[in-house]
C-alpha cells in the first residue's frame, strides 16, 4: 500500500509538473507579427474577445488566459474604447492591453476647413476621410446633439477646432458631435444665440484666416462689418483658397479668374458660408467687433500685424511703407 502511494503522489506530482508547463505554454506569448485594431462602442464580453485574440494568432489559448485573469481576479467585460493587441506579448501584457484602451490627442488648428481636418482625421485613423466630408454636409443629422440651429447645407464654421482626445477607429459621427458640442459649449453656452448667428460665424471663419493676433481680431472684424454695410467689395484673399480648396499663396490672376461665389473680389456681401472653423477669439471678435471708420488694412512686413486706413489713399501708402519694409528686410 505504501509503494502504491508513492507511485500515486510521484505520478501526481508528474501530472501537475506537466500540467504546469502546458499552461506556462499556453500563457506564452504567440509568434510576433500580428496586430488587431478594434474599437468596442457598448463594451464587449471577456471571453469573446478572448476568443477573437485567439482567432487572430494574438494569444496561443484563450482558455488559459481565461484562466489567468480569473487566477488575477480581472474576469470583467472589456470596456468600450479602441484596443491595440499584439502578438508576442506575455499574458500579464495582453491583460494590461484589455484594460487600457487607447488614448490619442489630435490637435484641428483654428481655421482649418472640413476638407483639411478630413485628410487629418484619415492620417490618425479617426476614421475615412470622405465619411468625415459626407456627414459634414448633412446637418440635419446632428440637430439633436446641440440646442443652436444649425444651418442647412454644412457644418463648415461650426466645428470648433481644438485638441480632442480621437482614438483610432472613433468614426466621423463622434467627432462631429464632440466639435459640436465644444462649440455651444464655448461660445453659446449660457445664453441664447445671437439671431445673425451664421452671418457671425462667416464674418468669424475670414476674421481666422485674415489675422494672426487675437487682440487686432475685433479691428479686423470691424473693417469686415463696415465694407458689409457700404455694400463694398469684401476682397479677402481666403474667400478665394477656400473656393480652391487649397492653401497657399495666390496668382495676380486668380483673383478675377476663379469664378466662384466665395470669390469676394467679384461682388459685394458675405460668401455663401464660412471659409474654415474659427477660434473662440475670432468670434468674439465678429460679434463685438471694433467700432472705427477704417476700411482697408494690408499686412506689416513682419506679417503678423497690420496696418489700417480708412481712405484709399491712406491705404496705398500703407501698402507703400509695407513694400519699403519688405526691402529694407532682404538680404
Amino acid at each position: 500500500m505504501r509503494r502504491r502511494l508513492v507511485w500515486l503522489g510521484a505520478g501526481l506530482a508528474v501530472a501537475v509538473a506537466a500540467g504546469a508547463l502546458a499552461f506556462r505554454w499556453l500563457l506564452a506569448p504567440a509568434p510576433p507579427g500580428r496586430e488587431w485594431l478594434v474599437r468596442f462602442e457598448q463594451g464587449a464580453p471577456l471571453q469573446s474577445v478572448l476568443n477573437e485574440l485567439g482567432r487572430r494568432g494574438i494569444v496561443r489559448s484563450p482558455v488559459a488566459l481565461r484562466l489567468y485573469l480569473a487566477l488575477r481576479r480581472d474576469s470583467g467585460p472589456v470596456a468600450s474604447g479602441t484596443y491595440r493587441f499584439r502578438s508576442g506579448r506575455d499574458a500579464e501584457q495582453i491583460r494590461r492591453d484589455l484594460r487600457s484602451p487607447l488614448r490619442q490627442m489630435v490637435r484641428i488648428p483654428e481655421g482649418w476647413w472640413i476638407a483639411r481636418t478630413a485628410r487629418l482625421l484619415e492620417e490618425k485613423q479617426v476614421c475615412p476621410a470622405d465619411e468625415y466630408v459626407r456627414l459634414c454636409a448633412r446637418p440635419s443629422e446632428f440637430r439633436r446633439s446641440v440646442s443652436f440651429p444649425l444651418p442647412k447645407g454644412s457644418l463648415e464654421g461650426y466645428l470648433y477646432p481644438d485638441t480632442y482626445d480621437l482614438p483610432p477607429l472613433l468614426g466621423a459621427r463622434a467627432v462631429i458631435e464632440r466639435q459640436l458640442r465644444t462649440f455651444e459649449k464655448r461660445f453659446l453656452e449660457g445664453r441664447r444665440p445671437p439671431a445673425n448667428l451664421h452671418q457671425i460665424v462667416i464674418v468669424a471663419s475670414m476674421v481666422q484666416l485674415e489675422g494672426a493676433v487675437d487682440a487686432e481680431r475685433p479691428r479686423i472684424a470691424g473693417v469686415i462689418w463696415n465694407r458689409l454695410r457700404l455694400g463694398m467689395p469684401l476682397q479677402i484673399d481666403a474667400t478665394i483658397n477656400y473656393a480652391l480648396q487649397e492653401w497657399r499663396p495666390l496668382a495676380r490672376s486668380e483673383y478675377r479668374s476663379v469664378q466662384n461665389p466665395y470669390n469676394t473680389y467679384l461682388g459685394a456681401g458675405l460668401p455663401p458660408g464660412p471659409i474654415g472653423n474659427p477660434s473662440l477669439a475670432s468670434l468674439k471678435a465678429a460679434e463685438n467687433p471694433e467700432r472705427h471708420d477704417y476700411l482697408y488694412y494690408v499686412a506689416r512686413p513682419e506679417g503678423r500685424t497690420h496696418l489700417f486706413a480708412r481712405t484709399f489713399d491712406e491705404h496705398r501708402r500703407n501698402i507703400a511703407k509695407r513694400r519699403a519694409g519688405l526691402q529694407g528686410a532682404a538680404p
